[in-house]
């Protein structure tokens, strides 16, 4: 986990004072709302449909248990005790005050935080592998790299004012679990035939009013070769970019109306004639943010711990939490444990101040100081001995969190929706509360490991509907609110968008009809066949006259 050094810490803590004037000016009347709005969304403050909302910055998804805690007190002292986690790996406290809002910055500096770029059209929270630097399957650790380009792209003064917001997301591994293909930019990390770290360019992936999945734009590049490159790849799209129509302006469309061809030649050229000098010292930078970073002492963490069940005694509880949500570790004795924030009939991402703050005391005890947030709103410890996970079980249901869902259909991504969001045309919350607690029951009696369900307010697709095995989109019509479905859609290494299924039904209806959809999938998969296999075998006919019947 990287530490701040002393320009870190500055740039927080300045960017915080400054905002602290910024909101006097605004309360004092001396600026208006809107000469004020550029000024809060660089802060990351939105106006909600009720109130600000604040969006604070987990860089690469990466917690420690002081910064969990600090969450923790903001919630308290700020809001109404909670905070909602983001499929941006950040999270959003949804009723501070505005007169507050320079507190909560002071507070998040003094814990190496900051709410800088999560709002604007700048580069926003680069994200990654939840796992990343546990993973067994794990071929180069990509968080050195994340915190190189955070560092690169924080208040970057060419890349200030893109077009639009730019997202970036990295993988080190072939199993995908950063959704690196509906990213603007998104970068596989492996190994070459030396053993040295090489990258592949995903560039075009979105979702949204044109949802596309990535093409992969150049292969192997040398990380001494990459920065330079990435600048290049944003100098042209900030050259080029649309600016005429926001809903135009990603570099998914640019790539679209100019090809991949001419894009590349492009890029290729602005690479040729870039000044290599600021970037001469990138193999140095790894290796200091490296060595500025704390890791896990495997070693010294072993002897400690309590009992754990040894299977002596029968718990099919804690068996059936543990098969669903454990993971495999690279080191030998430790495993990868997953925090559900899905309880059944419950809203999808929010956790307590209670609960933050007691992760943050099972991360000191159980998970060598580290949390991490995933991009589908859980939560994960790291670094857990597999002999504590009894114990760790037994805490997590005391502060009811240990929910057995991950990966399972009532593991919801939804958006804030309609109960918040200003931009949102329908409900996204109360839906996704309805299809989890209709289908968790069915989930403890028959596998249905292989099915993703996604819940979005609008078109905007904050929810990710579009790649998900059953998507949801709710839309106005007439003044009424409106569900389409999508099946087949997935996020993985095979990225693809779900089609329509057809006509939109009512939010009542919406958890019957997924319902009937997952059961038509139990009845007709083959072993091992996820639902998006199913449907691309079966085509998508058979799914919808299940559908509506």
């Amino acid at each position: 986990m990287y530490q701040y050094d002393q320009l870190d810490q500055s740039i927080v803590e300045q960017r915080s004072a400054e905002f602290r004037a910024q909101v006097e000016r605004r309360l004092a009347g001396s600026i208006s709302e809107a000469e004020f709005k550029p000024l809060r969304l660089m802060n990351g403050l939105y106006l909600q449909l009720h109130a600000y909302m604040l969006r604070v910055a987990i860089p690469y998804g990466v917690l420690s248990s002081k910064q969990m805690a600090k969450l923790a007190d903001i919630a308290d002292k700020y809001d109404r005790g909670y905070g909602h986690f983001t499929t941006r790996q950040n999270i959003q406290f949804n009723w501070p005050k505005l007169i507050e809002t320079p507190d909560i910055l002071d507070d998040l500096a003094g814990v190496q935080m900051h709410a800088i770029q999560t709002s604007g059209n700048c580069i926003r929270n680069i994200t990654t592998d939840p796992f990343a630097g546990a993973a067994a399957d794990e071929e180069v650790d990509p968080r050195p790299l994340c915190e190189l380009l955070r560092q690169w792209s924080t208040l970057h003064p060419e890349f200030a004012y893109l077009p639009r917001k730019f997202k970036f997301a990295i993988t080190g591994s072939a199993i995908d679990r950063a959704a690196i293909k509906v990213h603007d930019i998104g970068l596989r990390l492996r190994k070459g035939s030396d053993n040295r770290p090489l990258t592949d360019i995903w560039v075009g992936g979105g979702q949204g009013r044109t949802p596309k999945v990535a093409q992969l734009f150049k292969q192997g590049v040398a990380l001494e070769d990459l920065l330079p490159y990435l600048e290049a790849i944003m100098r042209v799209y900030n050259r080029y970019g649309r600016r005429d129509n926001k809903y135009k302006a990603r570099i998914k469309i640019l790539l679209a109306e100019t090809g991949l061809e001419k894009l590349q030649e492009q890029v290729e050229a602005e690479f040729q004639s870039l000044d290599r000098t600021p970037f001469v010292n990138v193999a140095a930078e790894l290796q200091r943010i490296t060595e500025n970073s704390l890791t896990p002492d495997y070693a010294s963490h072993n002897e400690s711990g309590e009992l754990t069940n040894n299977g002596s005694v029968p718990h099919p509880e804690f068996d059936a939490w543990k098969q669903q949500n454990v993971k495999p570790h690279k080191v030998r004795g430790y495993v990868i444990a997953m925090v559900s924030l899905k309880p059944a009939g419950g809203i999808p991402g929010d956790a307590t101040s209670r609960q933050m703050r007691e992760l943050a005391e099972l991360a000191v005890r159980y998970s060598h100081d580290e949390l991490r947030v995933t991009h589908r709103q859980n939560l994960v410890l790291p670094h857990v001995l597999e002999r504590d996970l009894f114990a760790l079980w037994q805490a997590l249901v005391e502060i009811e969190l240990a929910e057995d869902n991950i990966d399972l259909p009532s593991d919801i991504i939804a958006c804030p929706g309609l109960d918040y969001c200003a931009l949102a045309t329908a409900r996204s919350i109360p839906i996704a509360q309805a299809v989890s607690a209709k289908i968790r029951a069915t989930e403890k009696k028959t596998d249905l490991g292989g099915i993703s369900v996604n819940i979005s307010g609008c078109i905007n697709a904050c929810a990710h509907h579009h790649v998900a095995n059953i998507g949801v989109l709710g839309l106005n019509k007439g003044g009424v609110e409106n569900y389409q479905l999508t099946l087949g859609g997935r996020n993985d290494q095979n990225a693809s968008i779900g089609e329509r299924l057809g006509p939109g039904v009512s939010g009542d209806e919406v958890p019957h009809v997924i319902e009937r959809i997952i059961d038509f999938y139990v009845d007709v998969r083959d072993a091992g066949e996820s639902l998006s296999d199913t449907y691309d075998r079966v085509g998508k006919e058979p799914f919808k006259e299940a559908a509506y019947v």
